[in-house]
């Protein structure tokens, strides 16, 4: 069109329309794409949602209400395992930050038999988690009580509480946690299989806006790759959309595990490993009948082409 700038095309572009997770202490993470001006530089007009879980991010995809939305991938097999058609086209958050934390009188992890462990519900992260963990050191599921408790907050404050002797939180709460409790089972450690966040997007989407998937996904490596090399800026980005006090601790700690671990790619995989694992779990606990082929479940051409777009990672 003659004479028509970036801004002005920008203005009259379709918005890609990305649901997330509420924010919380590692939302500068999450949200520099956004706030950071990276979607733009791509030519994306982004339009963010946020939902309080991945099954309502789901569920906005499936209905066409949004073009991608990033959670936790079991899901999505379980969606397609049912028909639907959707895709993981990355994942970023590859290490899952959660714990079991505990009464610093439970210790050592054997000591979980009889305790209650506030989880979420069933086929959810922190249930799996903590199924996973109690199997790894030799318990059964049926010698504790696994209590379904709500979100992080409500588990949390269960376990402050004295409701429950353990509980499946993210290390969001560890800076502030009484000294009455301790961190006994790492995610990380237990799970190391455990993808917790990846990018999900239709088939009708890709076929109808593959370009803009792919601006989408370069857009997203980029804005990942400066968060996690501007401790400062990222910092200071989770406290602003929290809306957390100048000392409040968690944003920071939160993004130090994250680089001290590598929990977060800018590059985007999608780990066939990782994603066959969590599908097993799946289909040992009932949840799936088969493992779903990974070109059931993902398009990774997608990532390719973003790869490119987005410049080698440094």
């Amino acid at each position: 069109v003659f004479g028509l700038t970036p801004q002005s095309a920008l203005a009259q572009a379709k918005p890609w329309k990305h649901a997330l997770l509420n924010a919380k202490a590692d939302a500068g993470i999450f949200i520099m794409l956004d706030k950071g001006g990276f979607a733009a530089k791509q030519g994306l007009k982004l339009d963010i949602m946020q939902v309080k879980d991945d099954q309502i991010g789901l569920k906005a995809l499936i209905a066409g209400e949004v073009d991608s939305f990033e959670g936790g991938p079991q899901g999505v097999f379980a969606a397609v395992a049912r028909g639907a058609d959707v895709k993981i086209i990355g994942c970023h958050w590859t290490v899952v930050p959660h714990g079991i934390y505990a009464r610093s009188d439970v210790q050592p992890v054997a000591a979980l038999k009889g305790p209650s462990i506030a989880v979420s519900s069933p086929n959810t992260m922190p249930d799996l988690l903590a199924r996973a963990a109690l199997a790894k050191y030799g318990i059964k599921t049926d010698e504790v009580k696994l209590a379904a408790v709500g979100g992080d907050r409500e588990r949390y404050q269960a376990l402050v509480g004295g409701v429950v002797e353990a509980a499946v939180v993210s290390n969001e709460y560890q800076p502030a946690m009484p000294k009455t409790l301790h961190l006994l089972v790492a995610g990380r450690d237990a799970v190391p299989n455990f993808l917790r966040v990846c990018l999900a997007t239709s088939g009708k989407v890709l076929k109808e806006r593959g370009d803009d998937a792919v601006h989408f996904l370069a857009a997203e490596m980029q804005a990942l790759r400066f968060a996690l090399s501007h401790r400062d800026e990222t910092v200071a980005l989770t406290k602003e959309i929290i809306h957390a006090k100048a000392d409040d601790p968690r944003p920071a700690f939160v993004f130090d595990d994250a680089v001290a671990h590598h929990a977060v790619d800018p590059d985007l995989p999608i780990p066939a490993d990782k994603i066959n694992w969590m599908q097993q779990q799946m289909v040992q606990a009932g949840k799936l009948k088969a493992v779903l082929p990974m070109d059931q479940i993902s398009a990774p051409e997608y990532r390719e082409k973003a790869l490119k777009l987005a410049g080698a990672s440094h």
